[in-house]
């Protein structure tokens, strides 16, 4: 098996979706501890059925790099969520229930009349549940990702503090003068940045689960926020690389794959949490 994954790691196209499947997962994870802990969990399946409609839109218009219309559209799409959800008529899970629905029906309705595709139900199949796409990644693509998840993983570390106090206590944060609201429009703006990133890797359908597994999963076995928080991230990045191993040996989806070891780590982790406690 070993002398196999050598011989596949010989091609740039393997390391290329093994740095950005790892990049992407240490990113998600990030976040997911905060959205977990906010009860805010489902932003992430709301902005990626409009990274979806986005593609869809790209499709039809014939664009080369999608990313130019699918980022702005999901980072304009996370404030707008995050401006309703604070609305007293309209809730955050409402908020992202609604959107999430809207962009999902008329991203498939534009695909079906205007795509001139011969394979409809294949491009939307891969577009919900991941493609091969990230296995026939470019180095400018590798070297876009690598840049957005520094950048990503810089500003979680300098405003550390500052997120973990509107994660924990936003009234209080807000009375001691921190500026809440502009905090959480940096949370939603990183997620739907790494929303877009995902959307090759897992599809926009599966993206949730890198984000709300790892932190799941690091809760079961630690209490404290900075504890949960490098686990998830530990948990996230092992669960990536395995799962995209996994499915270049296997031949099985890309996708699938890293969410079914996710869901394999949340097991042993609860199972792992459970005895601990019982001791």
């Amino acid at each position: 098996m070993f002398d196999k994954l050598g011989l596949y790691f010989q091609y740039p196209f393997v390391r290329y979706a093994v740095i950005v499947g790892v990049l992407i997962a240490l990113c998600s994870s990030l976040l997911g501890v905060t959205l977990v802990l906010k009860r805010f969990s489902f932003i992430g399946d709301g902005l990626s059925h409009v990274a979806f409609g986005a593609m869809a839109i790209a499709s039809v218009l014939n664009l080369t790099n999608d990313m130019l219309l699918v980022l702005p559209l999901t980072v304009i799409s996370a404030v707008l969520l995050l401006r309703t959800g604070q609305n007293a008529k309209i809730k955050g899970d409402a908020a992202i229930a609604m959107i999430s629905v809207a962009a999902l029906a008329f991203g498939y309705l534009i695909m079906n009349i205007f795509s001139t595709s011969s394979n409809l139900s294949g491009d939307v199949c891969s577009t919900l549940f991941g493609s091969t796409s990230i296995l026939t990644l470019t180095q400018k693509e590798v070297w876009l990702c690598t840049v957005l998840s520094i950048a990503v993983v810089l500003i979680f570390i300098l405003f550390y503090n500052r997120i973990f106090a509107v994660t924990f206590d936003e009234n209080f944060s807000k009375a001691v003068g921190t500026n809440a609201n502009g905090y959480n429009l940096l949370i939603a703006i990183i997620i739907a940045v790494i929303i877009v990133l995902a959307m090759n890797l897992v599809g926009s359908l599966l993206i949730s689960a890198l984000v709300i597994f790892p932190a799941l999963s690091a809760m079961r076995i630690f209490r404290n926020f900075r504890s949960v928080t490098i686990c998830s991230a530990i948990i996230s990045v092992i669960c990536a690389f395995s799962g995209i191993i996994i499915s270049i040996l296997a031949g099985t989806p890309v996708g699938s794959t890293i969410v079914a070891v996710d869901v394999a780590a949340f097991a042993v982790c609860h199972v792992a949490g459970t005895v601990c406690v019982k001791q």
